[in-house]
């Protein structure tokens, strides 16, 4: 085995980030003023149990649990369809699309809807008591 594969590609001790000049963090929003404070285990474990976390928590699942199962009805219903109603799947809509290509197509716009409507939801409802959670936890840092 050589020292290469030992040792990581960059050597000993070193990371990617050593060569890059002070002012340019490849992540400038982690690493720029103070250094924050790291809370106890006990912290962590108040703050998980602390009801704005638990508010928190419930939001996130409010949201996530009926997305998720309605995206997956959705597409679980449109495998169903595709495999056992091709008669109904190959009924001309458009010129040469069918059905079955424009639901496929539904497919990837709901993708994207449900994308657009979470980092909606997190940038409202989640993020800011997020913050306010970790600003309590670091104490101010």
């Amino acid at each position: 085995m050589s020292s290469a594969h030992s040792t990581g590609p960059h050597g000993a001790g070193h990371s990617p980030t050593d060569s890059l000049p002070p002012d340019r963090s490849p992540l400038p929003g982690l690493s720029s003023g103070s250094p924050h404070r790291v809370p106890t285990a006990e912290e962590f474990a108040a703050a998980r149990d602390s009801a704005e976390f638990v508010e928190l928590r419930a939001r996130f699942r409010r949201f996530a649990f009926p997305m998720t199962a309605a995206f997956l009805a959705w597409y679980l219903l449109y495998v169903l369809l595709s495999t056992y109603a091709v008669d109904l799947m190959s009924t001309p809509v458009v010129g040469a699309l069918n059905l079955g290509i424009l639901l496929g197509l539904a497919q990837f716009v709901s993708t994207f809807l449900i994308t657009f409507l979470y980092v909606r939801h997190a940038n409202r409802r989640l993020d800011p008591a997020a913050e306010r959670l970790r600003h309590d936890l670091e104490g101010g840092a």
